[in-house]
């Protein structure tokens, strides 16, 4: 059965400017006619509760069920007019979109202002309103992986927050790494004097909170499903069970730098060269004593970046080794008031507050050598290190040392196994087994770089490209015990945010709220598993057959899928490929004998977009004749759309998303990058509507690249002036 007609009625406000720039009743008169709209209003507040009553009572009173906004950006006033029930809203955007970039009463900024209003009817008319996906029952649960300071910090938060918590610990007992530890550094004032770790408070708050569930000696062996249905398999001092849960929290933390890597150093050539891991545990157990001979311990040389900030080893700073450093020298002074420690460093760092700990520790004696290890070797019983020191600008040697530190860096539990830690590693190599996801892009979270998981560290700390999992502590990025209690906080927050959210049928960050997600037509799948391969969240798996199987609360709902799929077969109620198509072929095109040209601008609204209104606002004057569609995602777009348009007559399409690379900042990932690769296959569209490719430009933006913007326009437009006009126009 067809789909009943919708009732169009179009809002023109004619506030902040808008009715002086451009003829709001002739824009009546296109929504009337051209748009279809059954009933038009112009009002001079849109905003105002008098102009939201205005709307709401014709979609109670004159049964309106879709409306058109023509006012500001969609960016503006998303409380008040996203918040009208019992119709879909489509935006037009004449205050940013024309009236703040084009001269007031042209005859352009009116033809242009005319075509967005065409366009937003257009939408609106074929808008669904979106029914949040409910199947069953949904669990609030949520799980954390790793009973370190992190991880029981995050399971502690949400278990506060009234939510129930499964903590599970490979280990048989809590406390992680910091259960290592003989001190730890100060948190308060004077911020000189060292501290009691406090783990086993930690421990006793988390393991007597009724909420949590704590399982030792546990590992994870399967999880399936997606947020709020995650089905979690766990091997429990050896017995299977099974738990559910809502979102998940990886606080795996890390593994101290292979010093068997160091040998340049001494590790493995002398038994009194050893890590800050170890003397950490000498400190721990009482007594620094030499590993040698058992001799107590007066003179240590402190090596810091060992291994770090190296090419060879961890191109990274572990931002925690300065800070050990210090304090492992207070312990030798603890110990024996007349010892001496020398730091060989690179670059000292201690921020904030840690600034204190370093006066004390140079108030006490500690001797700070700038420069590198040159030679080291043994001497009697002790051993004798010729170090560079920069400052002096000559060769020190180190006599009758009883120890070398050396201070390891950090590596994430979720690096690859058996790989370097690579500035840029790739999905393709084997990682660490934490997760044992069941999904079709692989069993663990996708690293971006030095093995950390990935996520658009820009925007959103903590989350992951697998929706639902929350990445916190050391796993996430190198960090202090304190920073690390901080960042479980904040993975607890998201983690309760996604429940609530996903439970409601809405989706997370970034597109926080929606209710859509992907719709498959199946009869016409052919299985080409674009969609699988493509989504840059895992929410698509695949059956024997290499049928899609959708997982709709791990969709983030960018639309990457529906602009992969050669069948056109994916589809949100309010967001579609014959949607933009319609956008597109309500765009009244000029003849060629008016010699204006006609350009179409797919825009990625998280980055592109704002750099458009941001433009808007300093009144940067743009072109007349470009017409700008925003897209959840430029992932999205489909091939079929630049055919329409060029068929059409329109002189040229131009694709302005995110940068992508190396340091990517596309909010989904892959979806700007997947659209400039689409693009490079343009050529044979093209060619088949004999165009010339210099038609269609994509270009990578960042949200401050508002003169790359500007002059990517007019670049543009004086490229489609040198080719002349489209040759379709006409036809």
């Amino acid at each position: 059965m067809a789909d009943q007609a919708k009732k169009l009625g179009v809002y023109i406000c004619t506030g902040c400017g808008i009715g002086d720039a451009v003829d709001a009743e002739a824009l009546a008169k296109v929504a009337s006619g051209d748009g279809g709209a059954a009933l038009c209003r112009t009002h001079g507040d849109l905003c105002s509760d008098e102009g939201l009553a205005l709307i709401r009572q014709d979609i109670s009173g004159e049964g309106v069920d879709a409306v058109v906004v023509a006012a500001c950006s969609s960016r503006a006033k998303q409380d008040a007019f996203d918040g009208l029930e019992g119709a879909v809203v489509a935006r037009a955007s004449l205050r940013e979109g024309v009236t703040w970039i084009l001269e007031g009463g042209d005859e352009d900024t009116q033809w242009l202002a005319e075509d967005y209003v065409r366009m937003a009817c257009a939408r609106a008319k074929a808008m669904k309103a979106p029914e949040p996906f409910e199947e069953g029952s949904f669990s609030k649960a949520i799980l954390v992986i790793g009973g370190g300071v992190a991880g029981m910090t995050a399971a502690f938060e949400a278990a506060k927050a009234g939510y129930e918590v499964h903590l599970v610990e490979k280990e048989s007992a809590l406390g992680g790494f910091s259960s290592k530890l003989h001190k730890s550094v100060p948190s308060g004032p004077p911020y000189d004097q060292l501290e009691e770790v406090g783990t086993s408070a930690l421990v006793d708050a988390v393991t007597s909170h009724p909420k949590v569930a704590v399982h030792t000696a546990s590992e994870v062996t399967k999880i399936e499903g997606g947020p709020c249905k995650f089905a979690v398999s766990l091997s429990e001092a050896g017995d299977a069970r099974a738990i559910e849960a809502g979102a998940i929290v990886v606080a795996t933390g890390f593994e101290p730098y292979d010093p068997t890597q160091l040998g340049h150093l001494g590790f493995g050539r002398f038994d009194d060269v050893v890590t800050s891991v170890t003397f950490e545990e000498m400190a721990a157990a009482g007594e620094l004593r030499r590993p040698s001979n058992g001799a107590p311990v007066r003179n240590v040389l402190f090596i810091q970046c060992a291994g770090s900030r190296d090419p060879e080893h961890l191109p990274y700073c572990s931002t925690v080794c300065c800070t050990t450093t210090l304090k492992q020298s207070l312990y030798l002074k603890e110990q024996d008031p007349a010892s001496q420690a020398f730091i060989l460093y690179k670059d000292l760092r201690s921020p904030g507050q840690r600034e204190d700990l370093y006066r004390r520790v140079q108030r006490e004696g500690g001797v700070f050598i700038r420069g590198e290890l040159k030679e080291l070797g043994q001497k009697g019983a002790a051993i004798e290190a010729t170090v560079d020191d920069l400052l002096l600008g000559e060769d020190v040697t180190l006599q009758d040392l009883d120890l070398v530190v050396l201070a390891t860096g950090m590596v994430p539990t979720t690096r690859m196994e058996g790989e370097r830690i690579e500035p840029l590693a790739g999905d393709d190599l084997k990682q660490s087994s934490i997760l044992h996801l069941e999904y079709r892009q692989g069993p663990e979270l996708p690293n971006l770089r030095y093995g950390y998981p990935d996520s658009h560290f820009i925007c959103f700390p903590y989350e992951t490209r697998r929706t639902g999992i929350y990445a916190a502590g050391a796993v996430r990025r190198a960090m202090d015990m304190a920073a690390a209690k901080r960042d479980a906080v904040g993975a607890a927050l998201k983690a309760i945010q996604c429940v609530e959210v996903t439970a409601r049928g809405e989706a997370v960050h970034p597109r926080a709220g929606d209710r859509s997600y992907p719709e498959f037509n199946m009869s016409r799948c052919t299985q080409c598993k674009r969609c699988t391969e493509e989504c840059p969240f895992g929410a698509i798996n695949e059956d024997e057959k290499a049928n899609p199987l959708p997982n709709p609360t791990r969709c983030r709902r960018c639309g990457t899928c529906m602009g992969a799929c050669p069948e056109r077969i994916i589809s949100f109620k309010d967001y579609n490929i014959p949607m933009i198509g319609s956008m597109i072929k309500s765009i009244e095109v000029p003849d060629e004998d008016e010699e204006k040209p006609c350009v179409v601008a797919f825009v990625c609204e998280n980055d592109a977009l704002p750099v458009l209104d941001a433009l808007a606002l300093k009144r940067k004057q743009l072109s007349p004749y470009v017409r700008f569609i925003p897209l959840r995602c430029l992932g999205g777009v489909n091939q079929v759309w630049i055919a329409d348009a060029l068929s059409r007559g329109v002189d040229g399409v131009l694709f302005l998303g995110c940068a992508h690379g190396e340091d990517y900042q596309c909010h989904f990932i892959k979806g700007s990058e997947l659209c400039s690769e689409r693009l490079g296959k343009l050529q044979e569209t093209l060619d088949r509507l004999s165009l010339e490719s210099a038609r269609a430009r994509f270009e990578a933006i960042t949200m401050n690249d508002e003169a790359l913007v500007s002059a990517t326009i007019a670049e543009f437009m004086e490229t489609l002036e040198e080719l002349g006009p489209n040759p379709f126009k006409g036809f």
